[in-house]
């Protein structure tokens, strides 16, 4: 997903290269995939997309959105009630999402924050739970924080664990196969009550999941190039059923 805040010159290379890895060899697409054929479209923002024209957004077939509220433990984004509540006045069932930087602060300072700064849900049929955004570091060379395995499981947990304790939802969780993979060893801790949001650029299907989930609820399919501000994405299921998932059924 975007990122709010631009990293260092000299570490342009190595966002390039997690760019492509979060692609998994895929071609970014400014077309909708003939699988998405009959399921709701949507897109996320972040401070990237500023004011965003919402009508405009969903006048172009956008039926949901995805917006950042947080980053670490002391970001919020200052867009985000434009945003939100924009996205919101439309029509558009909408969530909030966190950017994690496990090596920061623990899940659990990062759940606080975020669920303070706009991440919280309610069962009312227009907002989906909160999301969890966990991919290659975009800032530093160590692409899992410099954390091991099994403390990166551990620091997911405690977000997850956090967020059920402030707002009565598990997170959805924004991830790729490979950064899965490789950071928490091909955990299949949260597969069973989680739901998965993939990103892969490919123009057939959303590939290969994470280790542990069967299917995916929300496919980020593009990563800037379609016809919705931010990232075009879309949900597995049918309208009816994406309130259903906001409303937690």
């Amino acid at each position: 997903m975007a990122r709010d805040r631009k990293p260092p010159r000299h570490r342009s290379r190595l966002i390039a290269a997690s760019v492509a890895a979060l692609a998994l060899g895929g071609t970014a697409l400014a077309e909708i995939p003939a699988a998405a054929a009959g399921k709701p479209r949507g897109h996320d923002v972040s401070s990237h997309q500023k004011n965003v024209n919402w009508q405009n957004s969903k006048a172009k077939g956008a039926r949901f959105v995805y917006v950042k509220a947080t980053e670490s433990h002391t970001y919020r984004n200052p867009y985000f009630n434009q945003q939100y509540n924009g996205s919101r006045n439309v029509g558009l069932v909408r969530g909030a999402y966190h950017f994690a930087l496990p090596n920061k602060s623990s899940g659990r300072a990062q759940a606080r924050h975020f669920v303070r700064n706009g991440g919280g849900w309610t069962p009312d049929g227009w907002t989906l739970p909160p999301a969890l955004d966990i991919e290659y570091n975009p800032y530093g060379k160590h692409k899992c924080y410099g954390l091991s395995k099994a403390k990166m499981v551990g620091w997911i947990q405690s977000f997850s664990n956090e967020v059920k304790r402030l707002t009565g939802r598990r997170p959805v969780i924004y991830t790729t196969a490979h950064w899965w993979n490789t950071c928490t060893g091909a955990s299949r801790a949260f597969a069973a009550d989680h739901a998965l949001w993939t990103a892969r650029y490919d123009s057939a299907t959303a590939g290969a999941l994470p280790a542990g989930w069967q299917f995916w609820t929300i496919w980020q399919y593009d990563n800037g190039s379609g016809s919705l501000p931010g990232d075009q994405n879309l949900f597995n299921g049918s309208m009816t059923q994406l309130r259903k998932f906001a409303r937690g059924h």
